[in-house]
């Protein structure tokens, strides 16, 4: 049983109270603290909470989820948790879908293999290949296509494919979000071009996420609102937000937060990059190169690739921002929970897996559970792992 002086119950920090857990899940969360006894471990402070959930993850710790191999997927597994990631996403940027799939295959061969202390994979997000030309970011060219009945079939068939980014204004997107949405695939809109009424038709047929909003996408306008318009005002899309400082403007998060209180995704496009120093790394195979550790790193030509970010510190730069340190845990572990569909993470529930975070009042990891079981090596891995602190503002690409 593991008692705090808060929990975080949904988009609130509640207490005091305790958490019961057998055979790995959590059997009862308790608004009250039972007397201690031997299987009582009393948090003096901070906050307990589910293991957050990134749906957006390139690489990290050093290695690129494209190139790695079983060694590198195990060791990017092993140090998300230390960041209070204990289910993500794989994500893989624009590439033929003869590189993808396998690539798809790959990720989740690597979430099946048992790793002690290794966060969860739990699917795959193509950030791609059904993108604008005209707003790929970092993303080549080589590979980005329309998507026609046959590639969207290809991608529901391969069966890993939990997510996938569209641009809804390319020729037979509307028809192709229906089909993935029937198929179960959460469909988000971005590295788009398309105008509001194109949005709202993508939406009808089942989008119901915005990747990194204001990013890769055609500019917010008061005439012209386009995707980041519709993001903001259409309750039925997920908000995903790069909350860094540097793909964000801080008063543009601040307007996110005020517009989708309870819909925003913070999410990292985290790289090999992030967790690391400064130096030359991958992106989908490319070199990309981060000149300060924790900026975002950066192809030749100066385009933002990716973040260096972690996502504990995104909550931090959130809250720092202005917004509800429950609605932050919120933004990073129920809300891409849900979306999903999964009951079984990111949220403290009767039933649900025992991955939590123990979180200092300044909401940092302090103790991992995985499964319930507490990782004996965290608070040093934390310790070893404390870097320098993203988001001290620049303007947003």
């Amino acid at each position: 049983m593991l008692s705090a002086p808060r929990l975080q119950i949904a988009g609130e920090l509640t207490g005091p109270g305790a958490v019961v857990i057998e055979g790995g899940r959590i059997a009862a969360v308790l608004d009250h603290v039972p007397p201690a006894s031997q299987d009582h471990l009393a948090l003096g402070y901070g906050v307990l909470g589910p293991g957050l959930v990134d749906l957006q993850v390139n690489g990290f710790a050093g290695h690129d989820l494209v190139e790695a191999d079983a060694a590198g997927w195990d060791e990017v597994r092993r140090a998300l948790p230390v960041t209070g990631v204990t289910s993500f996403l794989p994500t893989y940027v624009t590439a033929p879908l003869t590189a993808l799939l396998p690539a798809a295959d790959r990720a989740a061969a690597a979430g099946a293999r048992e790793v002690p202390g290794g966060a969860r994979v739990v699917g795959v997000h193509l950030e791609g290949p059904f993108l604008s030309p005209r707003w790929g970011g970092a993303h080549g060219a080589e590979g980005r296509r329309d998507p026609d009945p046959e590639a969207v079939a290809r991608v529901i068939t391969q069966g890993n494919v939990t997510m996938i980014t569209m641009a809804p204004e390319l020729t037979g997107a509307t028809a192709a979000i229906a089909r993935l949405r029937e198929a179960g695939v959460l469909v988000s809109l971005g590295h788009s071009d398309a105008n509001a009424e194109c949005v709202g038709a993508a939406v009808d047929a089942g989008a119901r996420m915005v990747t990194h909003v204001f990013n890769a996408m055609r500019p917010l306008h008061h005439r012209d609102p386009a995707l980041a318009g519709v993001a903001l005002a259409d309750e039925r899309l997920a908000v995903g937000l790069i909350c860094d400082g540097h793909h964000v403007a801080e008063l543009m998060c601040r307007l996110v937060f005020q517009a989708t209180p309870d819909r925003v995704v913070l999410v990292t496009d985290a790289t090999a990059a992030a967790a690391m120093p400064a130096g030359r790394y991958r992106l989908g195979g490319h070199d990309v190169v981060a000149d300060t550790a924790g900026h975002p790193p950066r192809r030749a030509d100066g385009t933002i690739a990716g973040s260096a970010l972690t996502l504990d510190q995104a909550v931090r730069n959130a809250v720092s921002y202005g917004l509800d340190p429950g609605a932050a845990l919120q933004a990073a572990s129920g809300t891409p929970a849900r979306l999903l569909g999964r009951d079984d993470i990111g949220q403290l529930r009767a039933g649900g897996r025992a991955d939590l975070v123990w979180w200092s009042d300044d909401l940092r990891p302090q103790r991992i559970w995985l499964d319930g079981q507490q990782q004996p090596d965290a608070g040093t891995r934390i310790a070893a792992a404390a870097g320098p602190e993203a988001g001290a503002g620049a303007g947003a690409s």
